[in-house]
């Protein structure tokens, strides 16, 4: 699908018309430079390879710089690339944040947030124990029996343990495009998409 790269500004709420407080995400959507075009002819399918946000010339080495003076523009620090543009771009032109509009709907992806090692209640809704009395020792948040002894003898893959847990990809669907600020390149959409402040995110239609 068509979209944009972008950036999590953070989250605000605004009031609809009834009064309603929505929760909100405020993103900085483009504007994004088409740094390669893909075509039937030369590559088998059709696409626009998108970059954003500008990379200090000595984190670039010498190929991507030559990949980017191509498209007439300085390294950027994203890219990817997306189907399903219509019209006609050729290399170095701009899509800003006007490529979406107010009351339509996106999906975005971006890398959730890094929560470290967690346990199995904060990172599979395990419930603890029922009861913390009647001689319960120390184990309100542990996870049980992991398995039969005789038979299996041993952990089924996919046991639902303790370990690492965020740093993935993560994809959010049908979010509500609620305000697009084109003088500022912001997009502000319903609801909470993954990643930290900062953190680069894909904007699909």
């Amino acid at each position: 699908m068509s979209g944009l790269i972008g950036k999590k500004v953070g989250m605000t709420s605004l009031y609809d018309e009834n009064g309603k407080n929505i929760p909100c995400t405020v993103i900085q959507a483009g504007p994004c430079v088409v740094t390669q075009v893909r075509t039937e002819e030369v590559d088998g399918y059709n696409a626009l390879q998108l970059g954003f946000d500008d990379k200090k010339a000595k984190s670039s080495n010498k190929a991507l710089d030559g990949h980017f003076k191509k498209a007439g523009t300085t390294a950027k620090k994203k890219v990817v690339e997306f189907q399903g543009f219509e019209g006609e771009y050729k290399l170095g032109d701009s899509i800003t944040v006007e490529h979406f509009i107010e009351g339509e709907f996106v999906d975005i992806s971006g890398v959730s947030k890094g929560k470290g090692f967690q346990g199995v209640v904060k990172r599979h809704g395990f419930g603890g124990v029922g009861q913390a009395t009647h001689g319960q020792h120390n184990r309100l948040r542990a996870p049980g029996s992991i398995g039969a002894a005789s038979y299996p003898a041993r952990v089924f893959k996919g046991m639902r343990m303790a370990g690492r847990m965020g740093g993935e990809k993560v994809k959010v669907q049908n979010l509500r495009v609620l305000k697009v600020v084109p003088e500022k390149n912001l997009l502000v959409v319903k609801g909470a998409i993954p990643g930290h402040k900062n953190s680069y995110v894909i904007i699909e239609k």
